[in-house]
């Protein structure tokens, strides 16, 4: 913390801004106020939209189930003042200043939750029907688009594309995914593990093509590489996201090799009196030994309680949660808990044939991370021995007939 900082810590006018009205950027500004800070609290977001949940937008708004999903914050009566459609395009750390288009925003403290935002898919811009799904105007546009059941190409086959295609085949549409790898879920899991999910495609009704890159999009038509020419009344590109900083370009806030944010584990940036959380930050894992940069929801719903507690400054705090996410595609409920990549054993909890199986990477014998497809308590128990540290017995934890509690060594 800043001299500055320190110094205003006594002043009752102290500003904290956030820049991202999303699920980031909105609980910063709760757990402010939960947390009793008592200073000027204003969120700024670049969509005019009342500030909404995400993960609603590719199930029930997307098939109009719901209008919207608008957080359940009362703004006003927690002193909360919220920008909306004002868009954030640079920021002075020594001024102390944002940039807008509508002019400068002082602030004394800045919070940073601008989130990811989709890979466009090269050369389709402005061709008719090709659709991002990132936000509530993304999701309205495609409502339409899946009541008319139009035959749809989505381009990528992980989390976001198995949901939409999900979402699509449950609206009557004929669905066609492409991936360039060799099987879903490529950037996210090992083969082994990823490799029993490109079935679900199939018995929901869905072609998968695997190895297959798009050359280019026409109006109505995804050309292959191979030359495949595959009929599309709509192209639902889901390729990936990429923290949303460029509007970061010179302020001389640290930028990781994704472009992310550096965070340290208390989630402060390189300048002073500036944080940042969720999807546009990384940030140090004691827990793993490594950098992380989560794009999930849980990250952007805990990281927030740390940033307020070291802006309230009371009890410092370190950020180092064990990462959880969840999936629902081709009617079944997919979560994960915890970072793989150190694993050196891999086991299975029961058959993936099934509809419901678990698998669980060991670093010796402390288990690091757990799927589990239709298995919510190995979930939740494993979730709590990951977070313990707990020493695991390996042959009693592959016997999905025991709780995983009862694979304590």
């Amino acid at each position: 913390m800043s001299e500055q900082t320190r110094d205003q810590g006594t002043v009752a006018g102290r500003r904290v801004v956030v820049v991202g009205a999303g699920m980031a950027g909105v609980q910063t500004a709760v757990a402010l106020r939960e947390q009793g800070f008592t200073g000027t609290v204003t969120l700024i977001g670049a969509e005019p939209h009342q500030p909404y949940d995400r993960p609603p937008l590719s199930k029930a708004v997307l098939l109009g189930k719901a209008e919207g999903s608008a957080f359940d914050v009362d703004f006003e009566a927690l002193g909360i003042e919220v920008q909306l459609g004002r868009e954030v395009v640079g920021v002075r750390p020594a001024d102390h200043e944002l940039d807008t288009a509508e002019g400068p925003v002082p602030y004394d403290v800045l919070v940073l939750a601008t989130g990811a935002e989709p890979i466009r898919l090269p050369g389709a811009d402005g061709i008719p029907g090709v659709h991002l799904l990132r936000t509530l105007d993304d999701a309205e546009r495609l409502r339409p688009v899946l009541a008319r059941q139009h035959d749809i190409v989505v381009v990528g086959a992980g989390w976001i594309g198995a949901e939409f295609a999900t979402a699509a085949r449950e609206a009557g549409c004929a669905v066609t995914v492409v991936e360039a790898a060799d099987r879903p879920l490529a950037g996210a899991l090992p083969a082994e593990v990823a490799a029993p999910m490109a079935a679900w495609y199939a018995a929901a009704g869905a072609s998968l093509r695997t190895h297959a890159r798009v050359a280019h999009v026409e109006p109505g038509v995804v050309v292959l590489d191979d030359g495949s020419r595959l009929p599309a009344g709509a192209v639902v590109v889901g390729i990936g996201a990429r923290p949303a900083t460029a509007w970061l370009t010179g302020s001389g806030i640290e930028l990781g090799a994704h472009r992310e944010v550096l965070a340290d584990d208390g989630l402060r940036t390189s300048v002073p009196d500036v944080y940042a959380v969720g999807d546009c930050a990384s940030f140090p894992s004691r827990r793993y030994g490594e950098r992380l940069l989560v794009h999930h929801w849980d990250n952007a719903l805990q990281g927030p309680r740390t940033v307020a507690a070291n802006i309230v400054g009371e009890s410092p705090a370190v950020y180092d949660p064990v990462p959880y996410f969840w999936s629902e595609q081709f009617g079944r409920f997919v979560q994960y808990a915890g970072h793989h990549a150190s694993a050196d054993t891999t086991l299975w909890r029961g058959d993936p044939a099934t509809p419901a199986w678990s698998v669980c990477w060991l670093h010796g014998d402390r288990l690091v991370a757990l799927l589990a497809v239709g298995r919510p308590r190995d979930l939740a128990q494993g979730r709590r021995l990951i977070e313990s540290a707990t020493l695991m017995n390996p042959e009693l934890l592959t016997d999905a007939s025991l709780p995983m509690k009862a694979a304590i060594a």
